[in-house]
């Protein structure tokens, strides 16, 4: 008896030292909830205010958050775009002495900047759509849907992200400016809006466009992290009036969950001189972009996981096609001192726009991938960051090697704050130091100021 009861606790002690290690890795995701959704709320709510702090503190670290605008330029429709360069410096180091050292130099010395190493989630172990607070209290005012998580919220400064509502551009009504009325669009107004401007496949591509679907985070099972059960969000809840609010979430097509990536998400203005679409994923055709993103991307690229939430399968040759014909005539903003080439009207601009310019195409290499007239070359490009640190985990998110990204348009730089792919630059100023030392270009003080004062007018 004596022998059957050490037997017994040996076997649970076994099983216990199974169930206590490491999880095998999995690409899917578990289907069967095991706790209540009560019970899933109160937890996870009573854990926000932490979460929160824990990412806020890590902005403070890295960045200066204040509101310091620059003088005399503005986005489209009066909001102001901030000034100078937010990412700190350690202790007794300065930007010449960086640009100095070799990227070993960096590495070894564990000197690469705080802020540029990527950016994660507010709450990277789970992810999901997170949604700046003045889009959430419009979106509830217009559409009665509610945006907000119980379980994280958005907490990047409102001063540093594009205006809203933002304008919207038409490449077949140049004559209309912008048609948005300072509205922001969706379901309960995009008919008024633009009826007689758009036509029929057009104008049901929109409708669609701001029509909800259920997402990982947002729908009607108790897996979710709404408060309510959720109509879910829509394509323009992110890309709000075709272009982008700064919405967050992670990309769809990487496991484990600490090497996904945040996404911040990109302007619609401009998709139709683009051929590459998703910031990694390089998906050919905006359809396919359309068609990846409701299938698969708003469940963490899961088809298990959008079975069960319920997934909106669109007809690539109506819905797809549809949609796709609406955004491919979203314009960039105009650019008044650039010519037909894309390039400045000395009889327009300024002496540092000029410069700056020059230095552009020149000493900065940014042309060598950022060409005119739309400043893209329509490929992928690997930067090698990897080259400037060793891997650490920052708040559930492992920083190493990252691959190619997309070039994404520079046409409306001003206006779509924060930058690189997962939004780690807060600032025009951020982003030429970035590859001031990425790319070793040794650029003067001078430069680098007559650089961003042309990147303002693209």
């Amino acid at each position: 008896m004596k022998k059957k009861i050490l037997t017994c606790i040996f076997a649970a002690a076994v099983l216990h030292t199974q169930q206590s290690q490491a999880e095998p890795p999995n690409s899917y995701m578990p289907v069967v909830d095991k706790e209540s959704f009560e019970d899933v709320k109160k937890r996870l709510s009573k854990q926000k205010p932490k979460a929160e702090e824990r990412f806020r503190d890590l902005l403070k670290e890295r960045y200066d958050l204040a509101d310091r605008a620059i003088s005399g330029i503005s986005m489209t429709r009066g909001k102001k775009i901030q000034e100078g360069v937010r990412v700190k410096l350690a202790k007794n180091t300065s930007w010449d002495q960086l640009a100095a050292m070799t990227p070993e130099e960096i590495r070894q010395k564990n000197m690469w900047p705080a802020g540029f190493y990527p950016l994660p989630h507010e709450l990277h172990q789970e992810g999901g759509m997170l949604f700046p607070q003045f889009h959430i209290d419009k979106i509830r005012e217009q559409d009665k849907r509610d945006l907000a998580r119980f379980d994280i919220s958005y907490q990047l400064p409102d001063h540093f992200l594009p205006e809203f509502p933002p304008a919207i551009f038409l490449t077949t009504r140049p004559d209309l400016g912008d048609v948005s009325q300072g509205q922001v669009v969706t379901i309960a107004n995009y008919y008024a809006l633009f009826n007689g401007i758009l036509n029929p496949k057009q104008l049901d591509g929109l409708r669609l466009l701001v029509t909800p679907t259920m997402q990982q985070q947002f729908n009607a099972t108790s897996d979710r992290r709404s408060n309510e059960p959720s109509l879910g969000v829509t394509c323009f809840d992110c890309h709000v009036n075709g272009h982008t609010n700064a919405a967050t979430h992670l990309v769809g097509d990487i496991r484990p969950q600490e090497h996904r990536r945040r996404i911040d998400t990109p302007t619609l203005r401009g998709v139709n001189i683009q051929r590459l679409f998703g910031s990694q994923r390089a998906l050919k055709t905006i359809e396919d972009f359309s068609e990846f993103e409701q299938r698969a991307a708003y469940f963490d690229g899961d088809p298990v996981i959008a079975t069960k939430k319920g997934v909106n399968i669109l007809e690539r040759g109506s819905e797809v096609h549809n949609m796709s014909e609406f955004q491919a005539i979203l314009n960039f903003p105009p650019a008044p001192k650039l010519n037909v080439f894309g390039r400045l009207d000395p009889s327009k601009a300024t002496e540092a726009e000029l410069r700056g310019e020059e230095i552009f195409h020149s000493k900065a290499q940014c042309a060598t991938c950022h060409v005119p007239p739309y400043y893209t070359d329509n490929t992928m490009h690997d930067l090698k960051l990897d080259r400037f640190y060793q891997p650490r985990n920052i708040l559930g998110r492992v920083a190493s090697a990252e691959g190619p990204i997309k070039t994404f348009p520079l046409r409306g730089l001003k206006e779509s704050a924060p930058y690189l792919h997962d939004g780690r630059l807060l600032t025009i100023a951020d982003t030429v130091e970035f590859f001031n030392l990425v790319l070793g270009t040794q650029l003067t003080e001078t430069e680098k100021s007559d650089l961003v004062a042309f990147l303002l007018t693209l």
